[in-house]
């Protein structure tokens, strides 16, 4: 069998379900358009590991996604007839390979690609003009091949709702819902809780720090942020002083603050979104857009509290409510919770599905 994944730059969440699929199949090969062994697990490296002919451009492993263009055509160039079972992960392109018409694809889609659908002003914003005039130029042909390779897919499989309504919508497809694996138990419940709440991730503008920070510069309440990205500095200006901002942590530091933490603070709109499920495996709730990812991973009341509309009144109305209401979350049921989301829930989930697939394929043939 093979994977294909979009690059192999770092360890972010494609990469975890990348890395619970070499669990499930250690002898399959993976390919890929850039790969860095520097900061790679070693359970991926395990694997034989091949790249399309993008790694060998110029500085490839930095410039990678100014080669989104001719990646179709990388994938096209990969011949992987020989293989049975074909697995691509989908956010940036994977799944326009070659396959045998015989052999089962299945698309485990993260999300169809958003800088070519739907968020090409949020990723392309500090984009150089003539970056942004190629892209307008070449956004139509990619949205053509994306959908038509999207026909050489034998099942999809959706993180979420949010993108199985995605898939349902650019491809005219239906999908099944696995969600991707979290470690759950790398997570402890912490007997002290600290008076501050967390914002935790990039500082990037689709993720909506600015909300957070504004939130908290009006009520005065503590919030701690964790993280780097485009927006630091712009938010360390506006910030004032009960906002601390400590950049990059180690792992233990960063689980020590997800467990510490009155609750998460989650303003923007993601696909799944991993660092809600982390929070709440630390037994710690979630204040959330009421959009996204979080409406599969965030429980009412019980897990968390949602706000729906994106503003700074809306946001601390969530956050009043909360306070007033703190007794009736238990942090072990809120860890109880997550256990749906474990590595070890996905990696049954998608080799029962994986196998049903194969078994009514040699029924067919």
């Amino acid at each position: 069998m093979a994977i294909i994944h979009y690059w192999l730059i770092n360890m972010r969440g494609g990469e975890k379900v990348l890395e619970s699929l070499c669990e499930i199949y250690p002898h399959a090969d993976i390919y890929t358009h850039v790969y860095d062994p520097n900061n790679i697990s070693s359970t991926i490296k395990k694997h034989q590991i091949k790249t399309t002919f993008i790694q060998a451009l110029p500085n490839s492993r930095r410039w990678y996604q100014n080669y989104l263009p001719l990646m179709p055509f990388a994938l096209w160039l990969l011949n992987l007839k020989k293989y049975d079972l074909v697995i691509s992960l989908e956010s940036g392109p994977s799944k326009g390979v070659r396959v045998n018409p015989l052999a089962v694809h299945i698309c485990c889609c993260f999300t169809p690609m958003r800088y070519v659908w739907d968020l090409f002003d949020e990723y392309f914003q500090g984009a150089s003009l003539l970056k942004k005039i190629a892209m307008i130029l070449l956004i139509k042909p990619l949205r053509i091949w994306d959908k038509a390779s999207a026909k050489g897919v034998t099942q999809f499989v959706a993180i979420a709702e949010i993108v199985k309504s995605r898939i349902r919508k650019t491809y005219d497809r239906d999908a099944v819902i696995i969600y991707p694996p979290v470690d759950i138990d790398g997570f402890n419940i912490s007997p002290v809780v600290d008076d501050f709440y967390l914002l935790f991730g990039q500082l990037v503008s689709y993720k909506k720090p600015r909300l957070a920070i504004e939130a908290f510069n009006q009520s005065g309440r503590r919030l701690v942020v964790i993280g780097q990205g485009e927006l630091l500095d712009d938010l360390k200006k506006i910030a004032k002083p009960n906002i601390q901002f400590l950049g990059r942590l180690s792992d233990a530091e960063i689980k020590r603050y997800l467990s510490t933490c009155k609750a998460l603070v989650f303003p923007g709109l993601e696909d799944f979104g991993i660092v809600p499920v982390e929070v709440m495996a630390s037994g710690r709730p979630v204040i959330a857009f009421a959009e996204g990812g979080a409406l599969d991973t965030v429980v009412s009341g019980k897990t968390g509290v949602f706000f729906k509309e994106q503003t700074v009144n809306a946001l601390n109305e969530a956050i009043d409510w909360f306070e007033s209401h703190q007794e009736q979350f238990n942090s072990m049921d809120i860890k109880e919770w997550t256990k749906k989301f474990s590595k070890e829930n996905f990696k049954k989930q998608f080799q029962a599905f994986a196998s049903q697939l194969l078994q009514n394929s040699k029924m067919a043939k």
